[in-house]
């Protein structure tokens, strides 16, 4: 899918992939810019040579074209203007200011419209975006890696370093997804006893904004508050301790407009989001490696979706089934 390749560049804007079809034959493609940039349905026109073709061709679009004034003109008015008469929509866009509004517009200019095309494929691209708007908060992935017995590191471990329990290719793997989302979140205990850097390091790609989670804040000199990252620091000026913590720390990540965070620890971290409910997916790491004492980490009692073996690893994939996007 296109807009998979825009995944991670594109926030706060949702990814899109966009192509034109004549006669079975693809004469243009486009996905959606950095934010500020082109939509995908422009980059997508743009990109076609000979643009006499535009009128004889069918769009094909993950996302309802948009039909507001941003930092870019409308979709459905460039589409329009190219005398494009046929328009194919994965789903509709639930954002209000769009909402059905692009279509209905497409369709009084003499447009065809047909919609819900691989609507659970396209669904389940644009999580990201349809749980900010829809759920008003961002779509959360929690994180983390553990060994046979169940911990995620030994009570003895030499302070200001992280204890690797993955391999290195699974480390590579989380660097990979930490270019695909756009927020990190870590407990204070994770950054005072492992100085992490929490970068892309290993994969190309931006480094995430951190958020910490911290009563009484951090000292800033950490390797975190060293590098290009933006780093919010959720402290008890920004939350109220003897309050829902979870629901505070939402409402303040889609304050910032972020769309998507990985919760990377530690245990009473990852455990406030798992006894709330409110999280989309649980990515373990389990190794062959036994500590026979230590930190546990997180007692979970799901089903996994999916496992695949990293390497010696074995990742585990959790969804969770109690989220939906409903209104789609």
């Amino acid at each position: 899918m296109l807009g998979k390749l825009g995944i991670g560049n594109t926030y706060p804007n949702p990814s899109v992939g966009c192509c034109l079809v004549v006669d079975d034959k693809i004469i243009g493609e486009g996905y959606t810019s950095i934010a500020g940039g082109n939509h995908a349905e422009a980059n997508a026109i743009n990109s076609v040579e000979d643009k006499s073709l535009l009128k004889l061709s069918t769009i094909y679009v993950t996302l309802e074209p948009c039909c507001h004034h941003g930092k870019t003109p409308p979709c459905v008015d460039k589409i329009i203007a190219c005398g494009i008469k046929k328009v194919v929509i994965g789903i509709k866009d639930p954002n209000p200011i769009v909402c059905g509004k692009g279509i209905e517009k497409l369709k009084e200019n003499g447009v065809e419209v047909i919609s819900g095309v691989l609507k659970n494929e396209c669904i389940k691209h644009h999580k990201r975006f349809l749980s900010y708007i829809i759920n008003k908060r961002p779509y959360i992935i929690l994180k983390w890696a553990e060994t046979y017995d169940g911990f995620i590191a030994p009570k003895e471990k030499n302070i200001n370093e992280p204890y690797w329990i993955s391999n290195t290719r699974s480390r590579q793997l989380v660097h990979k997804w930490r270019s695909e989302e756009q927020a990190i979140l870590v407990g204070a205990k994770t950054i005072r006893e492992d100085d992490p850097r929490l970068t892309t390091r290993d994969w190309e790609g931006k480094n995430c904004d951190i958020y910490i989670l911290s009563k009484n804040g951090v000292q800033k000199d950490y390797k975190i508050f060293n590098q290009d990252s933006k780093v919010t620091m959720l402290d008890s000026q920004e939350i109220d301790y003897d309050k829902d913590i979870v629901k505070q720390i939402c409402e303040k990540l889609y304050a910032d407009k972020i769309l998507s965070i990985i919760v990377e620890g530690g245990t009473k971290t990852l455990l406030n989001f798992i006894d709330s409910g409110v999280w989309d997916e649980i990515r373990v790491f389990k190794t062959h490696e036994k500590l026979g004492d230590g930190i546990n980490g997180p007692n979970i009692k799901y089903k996994a979706s999916k496992k695949c073996d990293i390497g010696n690893n074995k990742l585990e994939y959790y969804l969770n089934k109690g989220v939906t996007f409903s209104n789609m």
